[in-house]
């Protein structure tokens, strides 16, 4: 089995063609050459070596008729383009230089399946006249794919909705052309499956500050999102980037009750912060009192002194003092 993946997985091999002006400027002078021969031979029919005029004359004209081939051959390659080459079904290279080259004109360019290939409907005096443009080139650049926002489950069975945008290139235009049938549908289903096994394997949110989730883990999570997904293009041929999280959050029916759960656990730890600078403020203020013999309290006294403090520390409005002008008790 391994033998016969190795076998159908094709490896880029760049080619390195020749100038496309000199066959150009070669081709132009050799017709313009054989069309003056033709004429020459023409006229020279009429004299004693006719014979050799009428050869000649058939040889200039099968020339003239055929010397165009080469120019079926001259290539325009722009920046971050590639093209890739087959000879009677062969694969015999790609072109990934940019300028004017001249490649075997008997050569054909793999058109590749994307989304730049579209069908134009255009309407004819005796009927409907269907067009396709069509791009044989493969394009180099950098691009984005934003996928599709998704339901997905977390580790815990909560419902969420998420999406991912993936940044990448193809970095291997045999594979891209002869390993897969559409490289980015390709990307788009493996980025779409990726997503699924990677975000089930992690909370969407967790009290525990050292448990990754995906809500505070984004950093790791794309690590994790664009490994596993450039292992699985790599038979393509391109290569991943980025890979990062657009879109998450809790499903609509289970929303609103994960805001209001957010919400209680966000008043219990204000609520024990609250606590917790109270109790400190109380200690520090019975210690400053007795350190400084101002006042001397007994247990009775500090409960009461206490209470009053806390009560003022953590309550939700503020307090209404009570000025007592007679005894404590």
């Amino acid at each position: 089995m391994e033998k016969d993946e190795k076998k159908y997985c094709y490896e880029e091999k760049e080619l390195h063609p020749a100038s496309g002006w000199a066959v150009l400027f070669i081709t132009i002078l050799l017709l313009c050459a054989s069309l003056g021969l033709m004429i020459y031979f023409a006229i020279g029919m009429e004299s004693k070596d006719a014979d050799m005029a009428g050869v000649g004359f058939v040889i200039s004209l099968i020339y003239l008729c055929l010397g165009w081939i080469p120019l079926l051959g001259l290539r325009v390659m722009k920046p971050n383009e590639a093209m890739v080459l087959t000879l009677f079904g062969k694969y015999i290279g790609t072109l990934k230089k940019e300028g004017f080259f001249f490649v075997n004109p008997f050569s054909s360019a793999v058109v590749p399946k994307n989304e730049n290939n579209r069908v134009i409907a255009t309407i004819a005096t005796n009927g409907t006249v269907t067009a396709t443009t069509v791009n044989r080139k493969i394009s180099l650049k950098t691009m984005t794919h934003n996928n599709e926002k998704q339901k997905i489950n977390d580790e815990q069975g909560n419902p969420i909705e998420i999406g991912i945008m993936v940044t990448w290139r193809v970095v291997n235009t045999a594979k891209a052309a002869f390993n897969v049938e559409n490289y980015n549908t390709f990307l788009s289903t493996q980025a779409d499956s990726t997503l699924r096994d990677v975000a089930r394997c992690y909370p969407y949110d967790s009290t525990d500050n050292d448990e990754k989730t995906l809500r505070g883990s984004s950093m790791e999570i794309s690590e994790q999102l664009k490994k596993v997904l450039q292992e699985r293009v790599e038979i393509a041929g391109l290569e991943v980037l980025e890979a990062r999280i657009t879109h998450l959050a809790y499903a609509q029916e289970i929303a609103a009750a994960m805001l209001q759960r957010q919400q209680a656990n966000a008043i219990i730890e204000a609520r024990q912060k609250i606590v917790d600078g109270a109790v400190g403020m109380v200690e520090m203020a019975l210690n400053k009192l007795s350190e400084n013999n101002v006042v001397e309290l007994d247990d009775e006294r500090k409960a009461q002194m206490v209470c009053n403090l806390l009560v003022v520390l953590c309550g939700n409005k503020d307090a209404q003092p009570i000025v007592n002008s007679g005894s404590v008790y």
